[in-house]
């Protein structure tokens, strides 16, 4: 753990007096303007060398307000600003995460095989866009069976109403949220309830609007470019202290906020050519503190390059994370439920495609992509789909459609509990979002609260260009009502929840034992009837689930010796070692049936 005067940004260090450290390689002089009730101060920090400049400040404390100005002029918030309270133009302010009192000393964590991740939007999760709001929903989500939250980026973004991937302040918890406090509250109420949290950041870009980090020191490199702006500067001139910043901002949050993993968004988009990649130092270094508290910490990619050497281990010249979200599970789910095959659904569509994401981790393994026109991918680790996380909805794939619409906009009851059963039931890491176990209506379009109307407008056609081939008309991004229009609901244990229940205690009984040391998968595509027989294959037993992708009933084998624990025909019953549901005839159509015999 890195000591108080060494941690960029202002740390109060207790009796009247804060610590403040920046880097600046450009500038000679560095003061600190704070904005006090007895008057203004301008104080000089020291130039430590290698562009950082440093000083302890007495009479600036928790609350006080204050900007960085560099060489006489010009005057910027910190760049690794722990709260922007007044928003991302406003000053930054001093905070001492230390007096928050903690009730989570017995927390030892979740382990990995345990997860089950319920992604959450703050904004949109409830009436008061609040960290608040989350918690008074934390009982739910535990009677549902929810192990682990991913919270979606807080860090200070433009206005109120925001994805969280335009932050612009890695370090600040976002003002309107609740900011730090609310934060730590929330992160402390989830493990009151057992439940882990997880915190989506993002190092491969910055939004384009309030970002200071140009004015203090060469963070971009000019060399890359990433879909969403400038990419981060990892591997030229002067990168070393670009690491140290976001590694920094790692630690903050485990150190500072309690988080049991971080979860790094589009890795793919992390340029870095250096012969000791960025993120191998990163969760070298969130290892280190893992067993510093003596718990887990995880770090999870988010990939789209079909890459499993983002999960091997740094050892074995991987780069060492937890685990890494897996989309061709999704794409291939996806189309046989809807029938839709444009843009990259155009490669996925197959039973045979599904059966392979759920055994064997990809689908792409090194053929050619007919969207991509080239090849993607390479083999997956044998026996090691438990690393990876699937969904059969997350905000991206829902987000990103023009209208932001659920599948329970599109699908059945039936469908939807044959997609739930898919995604619970494999050997992989399941993730639900938000609203999806209880077949939310709302959708999740794109949103933004930018100040600059130039911006703005860029934005809004940006987003018209992307879909003008559908003719349909996307919301306006800027428009508060597309923001309002994805608030959840506040029945939340009605439609699907009791299934979810069910699917989540059964995963919890018979796979979550077994997934990371001693489990089997295979997978057999039943072509004529359009199932898929799962077996999972332990020490324990035999598991098997039937995935019925037909309008038609399919044929099933009875064997007496066989105990039936779950049947969509069914679905408010759950059989038990003791009380078995009665072995059926047949698959339900668009159904489920799941078995278990030793």
């Amino acid at each position: 753990m890195i000591p108080k005067q060494e941690r960029l940004g202002a740390h109060y260090l207790g009796h009247g007096s804060t610590a403040f450290r920046v880097w600046s390689p450009n500038a000679t002089t560095v003061e600190v303007h704070g904005y006090l009730a007895k008057g203004d101060r301008l104080e000089p920090l020291t130039h430590e060398g290698r562009g950082y400049f440093s000083g302890v400040i007495p009479g600036i404390g928790p609350g006080d307000s204050y900007r960085f100005r560099l060489d006489g002029r010009e005057e910027f918030a910190d760049p690794a600003s722990r709260w922007q309270p007044t928003g991302i133009f406003g000053p930054s302010a001093v905070i001492d995460p230390d007096q928050f009192v903690w009730h989570d000393a017995l927390w030892s964590g979740r382990r990995w095989e345990d997860l089950v991740f319920y992604e959450i939007h703050v904004g949109s999760f409830s009436d008061s866009g609040q960290f608040s709001g989350v918690i008074a929903d934390l009982p739910r989500l535990a009677r549902l069976g929810i192990t682990a939250i991913e919270i979606m980026p807080i860090a200070a973004f433009p206005g109120k109403r925001n994805w969280g991937y335009d932050g612009v302040f890695p370090y600040a918890p976002q003002a309107s949220y609740g900011g730090p406090e609310g934060f730590q509250r929330l992160v402390d109420a989830s493990h009151m309830h057992h439940i882990a949290v997880f915190l989506d950041v993002v190092y491969n870009h910055t939004g384009p609007e309030g970002s200071v980090l140009a004015q203090f020191g060469p963070y971009f490199n000019t060399h890359y470019h990433t879909p969403w702006g400038q990419a981060i500067n990892f591997d030229g001139p002067q990168s070393d202290a670009v690491r140290e910043f976001f590694a920094q901002n790692a630690e903050q949050w485990i150190v500072d906020y309690h988080v049991d993993g971080l979860r790094l968004d589009a890795v793919h988009a992390i340029i870095d050519t250096s012969a000791e990649p960025f993120l191998r130092e990163l969760t070298e270094a969130i290892d280190a503190l893992s067993g510093d508290y003596g718990r887990p910490i995880y770090t999870v990619a988010e990939s789209d390059r079909n890459d499993p050497r983002e999960i091997v281990p740094r050892d074995q010249e991987g780069l060492g994370f937890s685990g890494q979200w897996n989309d061709d599970l999704h794409h291939a789910l996806h189309t046989i439920v809807t029938d839709e095959h444009a843009g990259y659904y155009q490669d996925y569509g197959s039973l045979q495609a599904l059966a392979d994401a759920l055994a064997e981790g990809y689908v792409y393994t090194g053929q050619y992509s007919s969207y991509r026109q080239r090849r993607h991918g390479r083999p997956f680790i044998p026996h090691a789909v438990g690393h990876l996380v699937v969904y059969g909805q997350n905000h991206d794939q829902v987000g990103n459609r023009p209208q932001g619409d659920r599948l329970s906009a599109h699908l059945s009851d039936d469908q939807l509990r044959l997609v739930a059963a898919t995604v619970l039931l494999s050997p992989t890491i399941p993730l639900l979002f938000m609203g999806e176990e209880y077949k939310e209506s709302a959708p999740f379009p794109y949103f933004i609260d930018h100040t600059d109307p130039r911006l703005v407008q860029t934005v809004r056609e940006g987003r018209a260009r992307e879909w003008a081939y559908l003719s349909e008309t996307v919301p306006d991004p800027a428009d508060p009502q597309t923001f309002f229009s994805a608030k959840l609901s506040p029945h939340r244990e009605h439609g699907l929840f009791h299934w979810y229940q069910i699917l989540l205690a059964v995963r919890r009984e018979y796979l979550c034992p077994h997934l990371m040391t001693n489990i089997h998968s295979t997978s057999t595509v039943h072509a004529s009837q359009r199932m898929i027989q799962l077996t999972h294959e332990m020490s324990s037993g035999t598991f098997q689930v039937w995935l019925n992708f037909s309008s038609e009933p399919a044929p099933y084998s009875r064997d007496k010796s066989v105990m039936v624990l779950i049947s969509s025909a069914t679905p408010d019953r759950v059989g038990t070692p003791k009380s078995p549901l009665p072995v059926p005839l047949e698959v339900p159509p668009l159904g489920c049936l799941v078995t278990y015999h030793v």
